[in-house]
């Protein structure tokens, strides 16, 4: 606004014509309140024009000067300069996420993000390459190129705890891309009551969302509509048929919210399938109800799914070069004979279990039955550990049922019948039996101990105390055997140690020996070394604190050993994981399935499965510690199998299925890893039903 006093010749006025600003050239007052002008456009026009005192809102005397001046702020302009250009810069540059992170990603990552997933719009895919081939790196570009094209704002990462902050540091120090992780006192300090409406980078836990219908109420809230979506180990969100029935766990039926949520749908698995066709059928309609809608048919063929997944194994993962991206794997099956003493403990153990099976069956309680029976078989996979955890299981749950029997006891006064069976065993669904064989390996131990103590098929006071003298004695049996030093299977892993990896002469005097190859094969046996590291994984802690006894008593120095397990927080992992990768002087990383996933130890190229697990999947998971992207060493594993004995002859026909499928596929063993059935049925179940007859 200007006062029709500051109209003089020469000034510059906005407000007389329409987005333009004219120059005055003369003037004539009329009276006090208004005044004539004569002016020029900036076209060159001159025209003249009364104006009023009412006028003066409109019009305002602008500082005169160039239309392109070279006085202003540098800086800014650089800013907005470079911003429009950013913005415009994926047009130009069509791998603009690459160039913009500090990654060196390998061809089939490229293919993967730029030819793979990107064209898809809206995005419905399954990534299932080999673990080891950078899949977080995959997921990284793809969200920073979505960023960079306006196409994602809002993006909810799901995976299991163990790797939320793995994911966080990943994403953070690769790709600058500031997620947070939800926890409940992020929840709970939430300004507006929902702390996804306040982060647009989010990461989860999976079994957290999938157990608490009320964060998923915030999660699916109408103001919190996403843009992507992935989920890491996205094969824990499995459905299974069961009885000609589908029986939907809580993280799948997560899944099929999540699915609803967002516009672009991401799923990671190294391993897909389970086998059994329509379960992988189940998981797929996460992607695409309605393509798989409906109840699957025995004698329906497998479906063509091609166009939602990408599944590369390592074996034809290739460098620029064209040179193999992996190094060569090799497996072999170590066989060892039980001593007269295992044998007998053994025989007297399985008997129990087997017994306690029938009794179970013949409950009138298929929960408590089904706890019974996975109390037993967490006995039966401690007694083919080591002698120290069965002893110590077997301890741990006389003491608890003696102290339930004084209890009881007390209680019942006099009675003997228990009337209270479920004071007997907290009773653990299916469900929840199959979600721990995906769970946090300190949720599983936590679970298994507390099932393990209390779970018995006693219907009296008399069969438990019946049940409590057949534990001391099975108890005392164990002692035995730990006290006599009779561990076969401890002298085959020493034998394996000291002839295979670390000779004695490396061990004394701390120098390689080079040796001949390697039962003449073309790959050269690996050269003992003090200086070669050694991955040794068990399922249990009580062997692990056994092993790191042993080996400490057999190398002479405790520095050589670390270990990972799941009770240690995450400090402690990561300073157990450098010292192993850093530090020359430790040789062995000692291990439970904590380290099976989302730890990199690629600076190993040798393991041995002390225990083999249940889920033949979790092989896999374990060798792709160190077969993975970084390995240049041919990497070699030895199972140690028990010979005459239930499991161990399921073990070997496994492993020799195994081996037959590596020649047949030129060595791409694992891509049928978890498809390897027995008669339709799976290995678990096999392992129980060899058990019990």
């Amino acid at each position: 606004m200007s006062k029709l006093e500051e109209l003089k010749p020469g000034a510059a006025v906005q407000g007389i014509l329409p987005d333009s600003i004219v120059l005055i050239v003369n003037v004539q007052w009329y009276g006090s309140d208004a005044v004539e002008i004569t002016y020029k456009s900036s076209s060159g026009k001159v025209d003249n024009q009364i104006l009023y005192r009412d006028d003066e809102a409109r019009i305002t005397v602008v500082e005169q000067g160039r239309p392109w001046s070279f006085d202003g702020d540098g800086m800014q302009f650089r800013l907005v300069s470079e911003a429009n250009r950013i913005q415009l810069a994926y047009l130009f540059d069509p791998v603009l996420a690459v160039h913009t992170s500090m990654v060196d990603p390998l061809p089939h990552q490229i293919t993967a993000v730029y030819e793979t997933m990107l064209p898809r719009q809206p995005l419905r895919f399954l990534l299932a390459d080999d673990p080891g081939s950078g899949k977080t790196i995959m997921a990284g570009l793809l969200i920073k190129e979505l960023i960079a094209r306006g196409d994602l704002q809002r993006c909810v990462i799901v995976c299991p705890g163990s790797l939320v902050e793995q994911w966080q540091d990943e994403l953070y120090q690769r790709f600058a891309l500031p997620f947070e992780i939800m926890t409940n006192d992020n929840l709970e300090a939430a300004r507006t009551g929902n702390w996804f409406q306040e982060h647009s980078l989010v990461i989860v836990r999976l079994d957290k969302m999938s157990r608490n219908e009320d964060i998923q109420a915030k999660l699916a809230a109408p103001d919190c509509r996403w843009d992507l979506i992935i989920c890491d180990e996205a094969h824990k969100m499995a459905a299974t048929f069961f009885g000609g029935e589908i029986k939907y766990t809580k993280r799948y039926k997560f899944g099929q919210l999540i699915s609803t949520l967002t516009r672009h749908f991401l799923l990671m698995t190294a391993t897909p399938h389970n086998g059994k066709e329509e379960d992988f059928q189940l998981f797929m309609a996460l992607l695409d109800g309605d393509r798989f809608e409906g109840r699957f048919r025995d004698g329906v063929h497998a479906v063509d799914v091609s166009d939602l997944m990408r599944r590369m194994i390592k074996e034809s993962l290739l460098k620029f070069d064209g040179t193999p991206l992996f190094p060569e794997r090799i497996a072999y099956t170590v066989p060892y004979k039980l001593s007269d003493g295992e044998a007998r403990l053994y025989k007297e153990v399985t008997e129990y279990v087997r017994e306690q099976f029938n009794r179970a069956e013949a409950l009138q309680n298929d929960k408590r039955t089904g706890t019974v029976g996975f109390a037993l078989t967490i006995l039966q996979r401690r007694l083919a550990s080591s002698p120290e955890a069965i002893y110590q299981s077997l301890r741990r749950r006389r003491e608890k049922l003696e102290t339930k029997l004084r209890e009881l006891e007390i209680l019942q006064r006099g009675n003997d019948v228990i009337r209270n069976q479920a004071s007997l065993a907290n009773a653990i669904s299916d469900e929840e039996i199959e979600d721990l064989e995906e769970a946090p390996d300190n949720e599983v131990e936590d679970v298994e101990e507390e099932v393990l103590d209390q779970a018995t098929a006693a219907s009296t006071i008399a069969e438990l105390k019946t049940e409590i003298a057949t534990l001391k004695n099975l108890e005392m049996l164990a002692l035995g055997v730990r006290r006599s030093g009779e561990d076969k299977k401890w002298r085959e892993l020493a034998s394996l140690l000291t002839d295979k990896i670390f000779t004695p002469a490396a061990i004394a005097n701390k120098v390689a020996e080079a040796r001949a190859t390697y039962q003449a094969d073309t790959i050269e046996k690996p050269i003992p070394s003090p200086r070669q590291k050694l991955i040794i994984f068990t399922e249990h802690r009580d062997t692990l604190r056994y092993l790191q006894e042993r080996i400490t008593t057999l190398l002479g120095r405790s520095e050589a050993i670390v270990c990972i397990h799941g009770s240690m927080v995450r400090e402690e992992r990561k300073k157990s994981q450098e010292a192993f990768t850093n530090d020359p002087e430790v040789q062995i990383l000692l291990a439970t399935d904590a380290a099976g996933e989302g730890i990199n130890l690629q600076r190993a190229h040798l393991m041995v499965n002390y225990d083999l697990p249940w889920n033949p999947n979790r092989i896999e998971q374990r060798f792709g510690r160190v077969h993975r992207i970084g390995q240049t060493e041919v990497c070699h594993l030895w199972n140690l199998v028990a010979n005459e004995t239930r499991e161990g002859e399921v073990y070997q026909t496994l492993l020799r299925k195994l081996e037959e499928a590596r020649n047949a596929l030129g060595g791409q063993v694992f891509d049928v890893l978890g498809k390897l059935q027995f008669e339709g049925k799976p290995l678990r179940d096999l392992l129980i039903e060899a058990i019990r007859n």
